[in-house]
């Protein structure tokens, strides 16, 4: 049984037995190719959610009504990003076998790769729902198939053609852009489609990964790789009542990275959308 994290994120205080998902970060950011800073991410949304109220009035729900475990960050090595990987797996895989639902905190983008590694294991026929700017499907980066830039192609590695649906897209070369028109499903801009998806998805297993620089700029400043033209944080926040409908059975949230917003706005929207996201998920 995993022991609770000393600083845990507010209302996330149930016992791992009792809890039906459990929240773990992956402080990593090796592979960040603007700004770094992602690893700071777990620790900033851990210390500072004490800020927001358990009670949603979005949805009139409590955290305090929810089992929810958290379990702290993951002791991660520097400079080796396969052995990330693989720590992030084995964490993943024990909480998909204890049969509950491991919520991670990024760290930049690449992290989630580990996880799908091992939700695909439990579940053949899984499926990606991804929010991002970014397409992330790049084969390489500078020469390395490990990449923020690369971790959707190499999730589409282990789930294949048709099973990755992607929405807020508004980045890429040519080339990725070009190659993921044949192998996944892209919504640019916006989550105009996510409702068709999510009725073609409805009896599958998702996998859902929030790349929180989907959000404009304007609204969540404190990211490694910011995009003009992205969401506003209602458009984000309706965008995962829909996606919540479905059977996802791991999710996470990447790319803050609070040093790059000294007026710690984004941290908070992190946390605020945490608890939205949270409550949503909990059946």
């Amino acid at each position: 049984m995993l022991e609770r994290s000393f600083y845990n994120i507010l209302g996330c205080d149930k016992s791992y037995t009792e809890s039906r998902i459990v929240v773990f970060g992956a402080p990593f950011d090796g592979t960040t190719s603007y700004r770094p800073g992602a690893r700071f991410a777990c620790s900033a949304i851990r210390n500072e959610s004490y800020s927001i109220e358990t009670y949603s009035p979005y949805q009139d729900k409590d955290l305090e009504d929810i089992f929810v475990f958290d379990a702290g960050d993951l002791e991660l090595p520097f400079g080796n990003a396969e052995k990330v990987l693989c720590q992030i797996e084995a964490f993943t895989a024990g909480i998909l076998k204890d049969g509950k639902i491991p919520l991670m905190l990024g760290g930049e983008h690449l992290v989630s790769l580990g996880a799908v590694r091992a939700a695909v294991k439990f579940h053949k026929d899984l499926h990606i729902v991804h929010f991002d700017a970014h397409s992330d499907l790049r084969d390489e980066y500078l020469g390395e198939t490990l990449s923020h830039a690369t971790v959707m192609r190499r999730c589409w590695d282990l789930v294949g053609d048709g099973r990755i649906s992607q929405f807020g897209i508004r980045s890429g070369s040519r080339d990725e852009i070009s190659w993921g028109r044949e192998h996944v499903h892209t919504c640019f801009f916006n989550f105009d489609e996510l409702d068709h998806i999510a009725d073609a998805l409805k009896d599958k297993p998702v996998y859902f990964s929030v790349d929180l620089d989907v959000l404009d700029p304007s609204a969540f400043p404190g990211t490694g790789t910011p995009e003009a033209g992205g969401v506003t944080f209602h458009e984000l926040l309706k965008a995962v009542e829909k996606a919540s409908g479905l059977n996802i059975v791991a999710l996470d949230l990447t790319e803050l990275a609070p040093t790059l917003d000294p007026t710690g706005a984004s941290t908070s929207l992190a946390c605020k959308l945490l608890r939205e996201v949270l409550l949503y998920v909990y059946k």
